[in-house]
């Protein structure tokens, strides 16, 4: 049986989700963002229980076929944006998000803005800008170093979206103190 959980989007994420698991006996096969093969159908009361105890921690038991669809394409996004370096940097967003979901990209582009609000596009672009300001805080690398990290065509065009998302150039958010920062799942 495979569980959708939504705003399980890291590595402590699934920790906690494990932890959950564990506590109410439930065998785990395998955990990826938003996904968890376990080993047994869950009746109704254990089903009902898992859902609270992951609401109180920030998760939500997904249920609705376009919602799990749609969480899918957010932690292919996630993965894409923060966790760079990996073999997803090689190919474009929309041919990944097609392949990892296993359905037409226009589907799932249309689907997503009807769930979300909002393109698959703009979400990607937030996503970046939120890994712009981490990078931009940590201050290990340079505006055209991370404009690079994140394959942004130039510093240019990295400086004009940050801008255009936050109100601020980069180097003016970099001046501030009270750094702004969304959580992934908030996004």
């Amino acid at each position: 049986m495979k569980l959708y959980i939504k705003n399980m989007v890291c590595d402590r994420c699934k920790m906690a989700v494990s932890q959950i698991l564990t506590q109410l006996n439930i065998e785990v096969q395998q955990m990826e963002l938003g996904e968890v093969s376990i080993k047994q159908d869950l009746d109704e009361n254990i089903q009902i229980t898992l859902a609270k105890q992951l609401e109180s921690i920030g998760f939500e038991l997904l249920d609705d076929k376009r919602k799990k669809i749609v969480e899918k394409i957010k932690n292919v996004v996630i993965e894409m944006v923060h966790q760079s370096g990996t073999d997803v940097d090689k190919i474009t967003p929309s041919f990944l998000i097609s392949e990892r979901v296993g359905r037409d990209y226009k589907y799932l582009s249309t689907l997503f803005s009807e769930v979300e609000g909002k393109t698959i596009e703009q979400y990607l672009i937030f996503q970046k800008i939120e890994k712009v300001k981490e990078l931009l805080i940590y201050d290990e690398l340079t505006l055209s170093q991370i404009a690079d990290q994140l394959h942004y065509s130039s510093v240019q065009h990295l400086s004009n979206q940050f801008k255009k998302v936050t109100g601020l150039t980069p180097s003016r958010f970099k001046e501030l103190q009270n750094h702004k920062r969304k959580a992934i799942d908030a996004i």
